[in-house]
């Protein structure tokens, strides 16, 4: 999905970043204990978060005790993450993932959370292994819906019938398994967790419509998908709330010197 020209990741998140930051679901609390435990991450250490949007991930990896780096190409989304992120050990910085800017050998770990399936993987993990401290850890993660419950299931299937969500949304599922054979990284795992989000009825709005490929809400497509959506909120609440299910993929590896 790196094909820039095609999906122009920086455009289509424009006018997103406050559905992002409000309505976006953070990682479970069982998925971050591995990272911290597998990859030996202890308080102080450096992490670049490469792609943090408007920087959820970066509040998890900071009020951890790590000293974090947002780098973001999106300035809205920066903005978000900054007006969110006070009070955190945390710098943030506009720039690329496939050349950051960085100095060889910054950080102890390079995160990438929902976001390395926009950038070219080659040129990403060369840069990646570039930052990387000896034996410093590169973490991929996603969260993926799971169609385990009825309203998932039947979310999912509304969403599919939308024009890119097969080109831009299907691939994500697999955007980690080049980590799992790349020769500039060893140890290189996956784990899965289960993770759930409580929505209302504007959480679940704000949470499709944060989305790059759902039409904006102001158009008429996007007033049709509206409709869709309360009534698939009518369907399914159970005291006036439903449930997302994610399967919460972890990819990870350790730099090869």
């Amino acid at each position: 999905m790196h094909d820039e020209k095609k999906f122009k990741p920086l455009e289509r998140f424009k006018g997103l970043a406050d559905l992002y930051a409000r309505f976006r679901p953070d990682y479970p609390e069982e998925a971050i204990d591995y990272i911290f435990a597998h990859c030996q991450l202890k308080s102080g250490m450096k992490l670049i978060d490469v792609g943090c949007g408007t920087g959820i991930s970066s509040r998890i990896m900071a009020s951890r005790g790590l000293t974090v780096v947002g780098l973001e190409p999106n300035e809205d989304m920066l903005k978000a993450a900054q007006k969110a992120s006070t009070n955190l050990p945390i710098t943030y910085v506009q720039g690329q993932a496939e050349a950051t800017n960085f100095a060889a050998e910054s950080f102890n770990a390079v995160l990438c959370a929902q976001s390395f399936h926009w950038f070219n993987p080659e040129k990403a993990f060369a840069e990646f292994h570039r930052l990387l401290k000896s034996d410093g850890s590169l973490i991929l993660i996603w969260n993926e819906r799971s169609d385990s419950n009825p309203f998932t299931k039947a979310y999912s299937e509304l969403i599919s019938q939308l024009p890119e969500t097969k080109s831009v949304e299907m691939s994500r599922g697999t955007a980690g398994e080049p980590l799992l054979s790349c020769s500039l990284f060893k140890r290189s795992t996956k784990k899965c967790f289960l993770h759930e989000q409580q929505l209302n009825q504007e959480g679940l709005l704000g949470r499709a419509f944060s989305t790059s490929y759902v039409p904006k809400e102001t158009t008429a497509e996007g007033q049709s998908f509206k409709q869709s959506l309360l009534a698939l909120f009518a369907k399914y609440q159970e005291s006036d709330s439903v449930t997302m299910l994610y399967e919460t993929s972890v990819y990870s590896g350790f730099k090869e010197e």
